[in-house]
């Protein structure tokens, strides 16, 4: 079982650096629960989910499980979930939370993440609360002991610097969207100089099956390159993708539901790329993205 070493966050506790992504577009029954499991099994210490992916009942029983069968203690791992944006209003975070920790059947979490910085009404219309308020909400969770540890998602460079210039408790991640053709170095290179971690979602980009390719692009899934670097290392390409991140110093919580891609992805800590393997890899930046979230362009606080 490969291990994930670990990130030292700035509220004091020590994340994985490679998490089990688990949002998926469709599912099947039982799908989320087996992920987890596996996962746990290979060594994961680290699970993400956020209340919109409406798999935290499954990810607690898979959860639960291992817990129950000695594979692990409860304190030995690192659970990450996330408020969506029709909560944003101060008084109903905390609800959001209890929420949440009911569906997972634990007593708290280790992250709970802001999961945008916009906020909408019930009909998914933008509803212009400010995410200072929110944060408000997010702080009370730490004092009451509901989450360890408290985050962002999606914030570009302003809204982090307006957030970290009003919060009693700091953020202490922002995930992003970053991969090797989504590189956001300058996002990345200003969270670590205000001492938040960046995490990456959806690490592959563009190497994944799941993305299509923009149209007219030549994108690294079948770049020779990449492939011969792959091959160096007898490694996916998926792989040195992930190794490229965490060179940069950015976790990862990729997702799969297949035990030996679960496997493949944390099986990354037994070789280093060089400066110049890495500037390849950097290389394929194309600043696509997989997540747009077009939809809300028009909103107040919309990120991009």
């Amino acid at each position: 079982m490969a291990k994930a070493p670990t990130v030292k966050l700035t509220s004091g506790y020590d994340m994985p650096v490679v998490g089990l992504g688990t949002y998926a577009a469709k599912s099947e029954p039982g799908q989320f629960r087996q992920a987890v499991e596996w996962s746990i099994d290979l060594g994961y210490r680290h699970i993400d989910t956020a209340s919109l992916y409406g798999n935290e009942e499954e990810v607690g029983q898979g959860i639960a499980s291992k817990i129950k069968e000695g594979v692990v203690k409860r304190e030995e791992l690192f659970v990450t979930t996330k408020l969506w944006c029709d909560r944003h209003a101060e008084p109903q975070v905390l609800p959001s939370l209890k929420e949440s920790l009911a569906r997972l059947h634990l007593d708290y979490v280790d992250l709970y993440l802001v999961h945008w910085p916009i906020s909408m009404n019930d009909k998914g219309e933008d509803a212009g609360i400010d995410y200072l308020e929110t944060w408000k909400g997010m702080e009370g969770l730490v004092k009451r002991g509901l989450a360890r540890s408290i985050g962002v998602s999606n914030f570009n460079e302003e809204q982090l610097d307006r957030l970290l210039n009003a919060a009693n408790i700091k953020p202490v991640v922002n995930q992003i969207e970053i991969s090797p053709t989504l590189t956001q170095h300058a996002l990345v290179d200003f969270c670590k100089s205000r001492s938040v971690v960046p995490v990456a979602y959806t690490p592959l980009g563009l190497i994944s099956v799941a993305w299509p390719e923009p149209t007219g692009k030549d994108i690294i899934k079948t770049d020779p390159k990449l492939g011969e670097l792959a091959d160096k290392y007898r490694k996916s390409r998926s792989q040195i993708a992930l190794k490229y991140l965490l060179q940069r110093g950015i976790p990862v919580v990729p997702k799969s539901f297949t035990k030996s891609r679960i496997e493949e992805n944390i099986s990354i800590f037994d070789f280093d790329l060089t400066e110049e393997e890495i500037a390849l890899v950097d290389s394929y930046n194309i600043n696509h993205r997989c997540v747009p979230r077009k939809e809300s362009v028009k909103f107040k606080y919309f990120p991009f």
